[in-house]
């Protein structure tokens, strides 16, 4: 299963980058990725950081690892979590001024888990569209 959205934003590179990877604010910012932290107050390659989101009732507490950080480009990370295995890739770029954040995520599973998972995706995309849009309000408002 894939979700994929971009949001456009009307502010420079190093703004956007800058909320987004600080860890220290995300909670200023971000209702979807709550209780965040790491050992880094930003997201470092090689790292594991925390979070939680609120898909249902429920929450669900993630420990995903950063696989890779190109400063200004790209940023993905990857975990696993009742046996569903996600990777999130963030792609910036940017051109006169907007910042345009491609967000794509992938989701894998076994047979089972993968057909209920899939009841599960509209709720997910939203969670990704809100979440784009409140770094959106941050970085304009910055």
């Amino acid at each position: 299963m894939q979700i994929e959205h971009t949001v456009h934003i009307a502010a420079d590179m190093e703004t956007v980058w800058s909320i987004f990877t600080d860890l220290t604010c995300w909670k200023e910012w971000s209702t979807v990725l709550g209780d965040s932290s790491s050992e880094h107050s930003t997201l470092t390659e090689g790292k594991r950081f925390k979070f939680c989101l609120r898909p249902f009732a429920l929450p669900v507490h993630v420990e995903p690892v950063v696989e890779e950080v190109i400063p200004g480009k790209r940023i993905i990370w990857s975990g696993e979590k009742y046996g569903i295995h996600a990777r999130h890739e963030f792609i910036f770029n940017e051109s006169n001024r907007i910042v345009q954040v491609l967000s794509r995520e992938i989701f894998t599973a076994g047979l089972i888990r993968g057909i209920l998972f899939q009841f599960s995706k509209g709720k997910l995309h939203q969670l990704s569209i809100k979440m784009l849009n409140e770094l959106k309000e941050a970085a304009e408002k910055a």
